[in-house]
């Protein structure tokens, strides 16, 4: 299987990695998961030795198997509340077997953010603005559900000290404390790479 998933960041095929998973979690994925290319730029960014990078609604962890077998040198974690997703997520990397990558089904509140460095957002806040457009109907969502969320990530990126890394993909800029600077943008303004002055 290792040498399989070698094959495809080789040829950096999205569609040939998403056979990793079965066909209805293959089918979200041109809509919710980070894409190969997006996920190597912004792990270029946010890897650093012996940091640990945390992914935000990590989903079935196409991010953080694609940042860690790039950046070997850096941890990467993913947080996801869905357990069906988090399995997914487990499975993989087991398959693939990347000491550097590691999942935990929970929600985002239920962390403690000094565990990590830096932060990977590809905005899994979303869908309490239009639930129709989410993944499933498993979880609770509303519009206050995120402004709630929003809050708390903003209160707890604006804790981090200076230096500390942030990536966002499809992200709103309400999302981003002030202390944070815009240091590059790509892919029609879509990915943005922040930092903590």
């Amino acid at each position: 299987m290792q040498e399989q998933f070698l094959d495809l960041f080789r040829f950096d095929e999205d569609l040939a990695f998403d056979d990793l998973y079965p066909r209805y979690i293959k089918n979200l994925s041109p809509t919710h998961w980070t894409p190969l290319n997006i996920a190597e730029k912004a792990s270029e960014f946010l890897a650093e030795p012996n940091a640990r990078v945390l992914d935000i609604g990590s989903g079935v962890g196409k991010f953080c198997i694609t940042a860690g077998f790039y950046n070997p040198q850096t941890e990467f974690y993913g947080i996801e509340q869905r357990q069906d997703l988090f399995l997914h997520a487990e499975l993989a990397k087991t398959n693939i077997n990347l000491p550097n990558v590691g999942f935990i089904h929970g929600n985002l509140t239920e962390l403690n953010f000094e565990e990590y460095d830096h932060f990977y957002f590809f905005n899994s806040f979303y869908e309490n603005l239009k639930p129709e457009n989410g993944i499933d109907k498993k979880v609770k969502t509303s519009a206050e559900l995120y402004n709630y969320y929003t809050d708390f990530l903003l209160k707890k990126l604006d804790q981090k000290p200076s230096g500390t890394k942030l990536v966002t993909y499809h992200g709103s800029k309400n999302q981003i404390p002030s202390s944070y600077q815009l240091i590059d943008n790509s892919f029609h303004w879509a990915l943005k790479m922040w930092m903590r002055e």
